[in-house]
């Protein structure tokens, strides 16, 4: 046998070894995507007349902020097929042109579009804006709380959602983005990664994404001091551009050939999402969909593990009963409850310290004796591994007084 054949043989082997990892991550990614499904079709929720609940997706990007190549067509296409019921834009400004006033805004199809902006502060703050404002580049001359007393002034909410960047130690914004999907891939191995996309992700795109999904320690740890002391919304970012496209082919009018995107709206779509609770009779409207943010009547749901809509989080004293968002006096009686569609293991913190824990429960009852700002969390033990670590269900806190 030549010198050049056995190099050649050896290359191949090594190749093939290679792939192994890959080929046993794609069945074990297709074995994940079965029991989430066997899951879900044991799916029980707990809804409750007084509210109706809208699903939809925050932190959204197109071509108009520049990091995006992602068109109004394929975006509106993207939430049409995905059932949301609302898009909250969040264009990067613009020095020459009022992104705010050129994104979508209103409804298309079934969904309902809110037309806010990612902006900054020249003291490190960088913030979602709904609704968004033509004055928006002018923002960035501002500090931090000179933005969110001007914003606050005209009816504006501010979420930071780049907490670890604020320097000038404001607090005054109205939520923390405590978890976005963009820094979780960021956070990914690369290597695992790329193997994943060329081996899983044709089959199982949102499942592979979902391998990937991990807590936020870091975020979260903001967001709980923070909220101990003021009230404050907690939500999460697809922050989609669809722009990670790869191809053989391509020219300058748009058309692409051989090859593929990894983060297409309607798979991106899939992934997380903000589930707003309105009161029944409420119309859903830009101004209902903010006001109810500010209320913080919502939870973040990784609907890519299970839909996880009709979870509940409540108190009740007596017959005085709140929801997320809401205060209640600390008293005598005063109990917390919550349930989720399908049995999870509930963590109950209290200012950011777990408190309680119930495994694989479909509602839980905790009787209160302290004040504090008290949130749920909900993980899918049953999924295996990372999703004892990963959440299901993030709520907004009740705040006991």
């Amino acid at each position: 046998m030549s010198i050049l054949r056995k190099i050649l043989l050896i290359l191949l082997a090594v190749l093939l070894a290679v792939q192994v990892p890959f080929v046993y991550r794609r069945y074990k990614i297709s074995e994940l995507d079965s029991r989430i499904r066997q899951l879900s079709a044991d799916r029980t929720a707990d809804y409750r007349p007084e509210f109706t609940e809208y699903k939809g997706v925050m932190h959204v990007h197109t071509f108009l902020g520049g990091h995006s190549t992602g068109a109004f067509e394929e975006l509106i296409g993207a939430a049409n097929a995905n059932d949301l019921d609302f898009v909250l834009m969040t264009e990067h400004y613009e020095n020459a042109y009022d992104t705010s006033a050129l994104t979508l805004n209103g409804t298309y199809g079934k969904t309902l579009f809110v037309n806010g902006q990612e902006v900054d502060t020249n003291d490190g703050g960088r913030f979602l804006l709904l609704p968004g404002s033509p004055e928006s580049p002018s923002f960035a001359k501002l500090d931090s709380k000179a933005f969110l007393d001007k914003i606050h002034s005209e009816g504006r909410i501010a979420v930071n959602n780049y907490p670890d960047r604020n320097r000038s130690g404001v607090t005054g914004f109205d939520g923390i983005e405590a978890y976005s999907l963009h820094i979780n891939f960021k956070r990914a191995n690369v290597f695992a990664a790329v193997g994943d996309v060329l081996w899983s992700f044709k089959s199982y795109p949102e499942t592979t994404i979902a391998s990937y999904l991990r807590r936020n320690d870091e975020y979260l740890a903001m967001y709980d001091k923070v909220a101990a002391g003021q009230r404050l919304l907690l939500t999460a970012g697809a922050d989609a551009h669809s722009n990670k496209g790869y191809y053989l082919f391509a020219d300058d009018e748009g058309n692409k050939h051989l090859g593929f995107k990894v983060d297409p709206y309607e798979t991106i779509f899939r992934v997380v999402r903000m589930h707003v609770l309105l009161e029944s009779g409420t119309p859903l409207t830009r101004e209902s969909i903010i006001e109810a943010l500010r209320r913080g009547r919502t939870f973040v749901g990784f609907d890519v593990l299970g839909d996880t809509a009709g979870f509940r989080f409540w108190a009740e004293s007596g017959s005085d009963r709140r929801i997320m968002g809401d205060e209640i006096a600390i008293g005598a009686g005063l109990k917390l409850l919550a349930a989720t569609p399908q049995p999870s293991r509930m963590v109950v913190l209290r200012n950011g310290e777990k408190i309680a824990e119930f495994p694989n429960m479909a509602s839980i009852s905790l009787n209160i004796t302290e004040s504090g700002t008290y949130r749920v969390e909900a993980y899918l033990d049953r999924l295996g591994e990372p999703f004892d670590k990963a959440p299901w269900i993030m709520s907004n806190p009740i705040y006991v007084r």
